[in-house]
Order: structure tokens, then sequence, then C-alpha cells
């Protein structure tokens, strides 16, 4: 049975209505780059200062750091005031499948390409809360903050098994919506799930390692017997 659920936020566990993509389109933009949709969707999922700095490139605009972290700092304010004007939501059946995965003693993490001062905010905005009591949401948050590197690095799963307190990676089921997420799962040696909640079709993600694809996180409960050999 698997003892730790990870999952990505935006796509995956929350619907933002797609406003992540719009803000990290607008502050790539604000620096001259052109941004493809292709490159947008591959770079969907990592640490936004990893994708504004390799979007800008792919768009023909080589950003100092300096111009990057100015592009960050729009994206975050952009974010908020998308975020502002259309609140995101829970996606259906999410709460339900976390609450199942707990009272059954899987701790459930989110992890997120998001920095902490994106992430928390926006799951205060939900009512989601974090710790250990029954009446918790989710055990764990990771985000970029914490770690050394985002998606597709392991290192936010692995930091969640730490925060949880579990050992085995054979028992932790990584599940996200891009094809970062199935990639860091996978890097990470994790049960990975792509699910079909964001903006990639079954093919996108099915071109990748992977061991499950779902319609929606809310069918995780489902494979929680699941253990990877």
């Amino acid at each position: 049975m698997i003892e730790l659920a990870a999952f990505d936020m935006a796509g995956t566990t929350i619907d933002d209505h797609g406003q992540v993509y719009m803000a990290l389109q607008d502050a790539v933009e604000e620096l001259g780059a052109t941004v493809a949709p292709a490159d947008l969707q591959e770079w969907m999922g990592a640490d936004k200062v990893s994708a504004i700095t390799a979007l800008s490139r792919l768009g023909g605009v080589q950003a100092t750091p300096a111009q990057v972290a100015v592009a960050f700092d729009r994206f975050r304010a952009i974010l908020a005031e998308r975020y502002a004007a259309q609140p995101p939501v829970a996606l259906p059946g999410v709460q339900d499948a976390m609450s199942r995965l707990r009272s059954r003693g899987i701790k459930v993490a989110l992890t997120t390409g998001f920095s902490t001062d994106v992430a928390l905010p926006l799951l205060e905005s939900l009512g989601w809360t974090v710790g250990p009591g029954a009446h918790d949401t989710v055990d764990a948050v990771v985000t970029t903050s914490d770690v050394a590197a985002g998606r597709p690095a392991p290192y936010m799963i692995h930091r969640a098994m730490e925060r949880t307190g579990v050992l085995d990676v054979r028992r932790v089921l990584a599940a996200g919506d891009t094809v970062v997420d199935i990639q860091a799962a996978t890097n990470a040696g994790a049960i990975s799930v792509g699910v079909l909640t964001g903006k990639l079709g079954r093919e996108d993600l099915a071109g990748h390692p992977h061991h499950y694809i779902l319609g929606s996180v809310a069918e995780v409960p489902g494979l929680a017997e699941t253990q990877r050999a």
C-alpha cells in the first residue's frame, strides 16, 4: 500500500482557470519575447524562475538575471490580480479523495512550481490547512522555495517524504497534470501518475515514462493499494 500521495497544485488539485499559464506568458512577453504555446506547455509545472529564463531564451530574448527577477515579480503581481478577479477553486472530488486517503493512514502532500509566498496564500484562499490533525487538509506542502531545483528534479517529492516520515520511495505516488510532473515522479523513483485535469491530453502525457494516467486525482484512492515493484 502507498504511504504518501504527493500532488501538484494548479491544474491537478486546484482549478485556477488557467491563470498561471496566462500570467507566466504575460510576464515573459513583457520582456519582449514571443511565447510559443508548445514551449509554454513544456515549462508549465517547473519553478517559475527557470520557466521565465527558458521561455525568454526560446522566445528570442537573452534575459539577464536582473531581468528575470523583474519578470518573476511581475508574474506574481499579474497572478495575484487574476486570482483576485477569478478566485481558484478545488477541482471536483479532490478534497474528498485527499480526506479518504488520510483517513486510511496515507499521508498527503502538495508540491508546486510556485514559491512559498505564492502557494500559501492560494491555499489559504481555499481554506485548506496543513498539519497532522484529522481536520487538516494535507500533511505537508513543498514549494520551490524549499529545494535546490524544481521539477523535473525529484527534490520536492523527496522533501515531502522527509516531512511526512516516509522512507520507501516505492510506497510514494506522485501525480500531476504536466510533463514535468510525471518526469519528477519518475526521477524520484515514485509511482508516476498523470492526470487529465490540466491543459494536456492523454497523448501528451503518454509519450513520457509513467505508471498511470487518470482522469483526475479523485481516482487516486482506487490506486492506494498499489506498490511499485
